[in-house]
This record gives structure tokens, sequence and C-alpha cells, in this order.
């Protein structure tokens, strides 16, 4: 790209202390690219895609990197929750050409959560940037073919 690329992280808090070191990541990641990001906060994982699809209505972002956990539960929750969220990521990017890094963590228990959120273990939350930056260069790449 020209210009550094813009990203949106999109980050549902239920859970802050993962979300924090999601985020942490992810602008770790960013930043060692070069790419400017913004954040948004959202209540929970399924509202993430509605505001990725709020914010692609505009054209001030490149990409944008979903950031959240979701945890299982004794209910059936959990696989709505996680069918719906991913569902909703993976139709904005092929319905809208969105250059989307889906960081949002699905595990059985908190420890897990907090392992796959580590900085020190390979953070979801950098991979997940790390994702979107290689889609954004991709969609660079096929505009500029001839």
């Amino acid at each position: 790209m020209a210009t550094a690329p813009r990203v949106l992280l999109v980050v549902a808090r239920f859970y802050p202390d993962i979300a924090a070191a999601l985020v942490d990541g992810a602008e770790t990641a960013l930043g060692a690219a070069g790419a400017r990001c913004d954040l948004a906060n959202v209540p929970g994982a399924l509202e993430i895609p509605a505001a990725i699809a709020m914010a692609a209505d505009g054209d001030a972002f490149d990409g944008y990197v979903a950031l959240g956990c979701v945890i299982r539960g004794e209910t059936s929750h959990y696989e709505h929750v996680c069918h719906e969220s991913a569902g909703g990521l993976a139709r904005l990017a092929l319905e809208r050409r969105l250059a989307v890094g889906n960081g949002i963590l699905t595990t059985d228990t908190m420890a897990q959560a907090r392992a796959r959120a580590a900085v020190a273990r390979g953070n979801k939350g950098g991979a997940a940037a790390e994702a979107c930056l290689a889609m954004i260069a991709l969609s660079e790449r096929f505009r500029a073919a001839p």
C-alpha cells in the first residue's frame, strides 16, 4: 500500500482481561507493520459483525480485526454465539470483500482463554491482526493486477 493501512479493532469486552490482552497483541502486530488502528468496543461477540458492517459502510478502514472471547458454559448458548459470530464475520468477508481477521477465542475454560490471549505465548489478537494485514495486501495485489 502507498499509505499505512488503517485497521479497526472491534472488541467484545465481555471478559475485560482477555479483551485487553488480545488488543495488546493486535496493537503490537499492527504497530510493527506500520499500520494505524482505531478501537471500537461492543458488549459481546454477537455484536462484532454488526459493528464491522456499520464501519464498512464508510470508507475509513482498510481492514477489520474481531477480538473477543466465548467460553463454554452449561447451556447451548456457547454454540450459538460461536457459530453466529464466526458466520457473520465470514459473510462480511465474502459478500462485502472485507479484509477481516478473526480473533474471537472459543474455549472451554478461562484458563484456555488466558493461554491463547497471553502475549508471551503467541497472542491470538496479534495473529488475527496479521491475518487482516495479509488480506489487505492480497486485496491490493488483486486490485493492481492487469
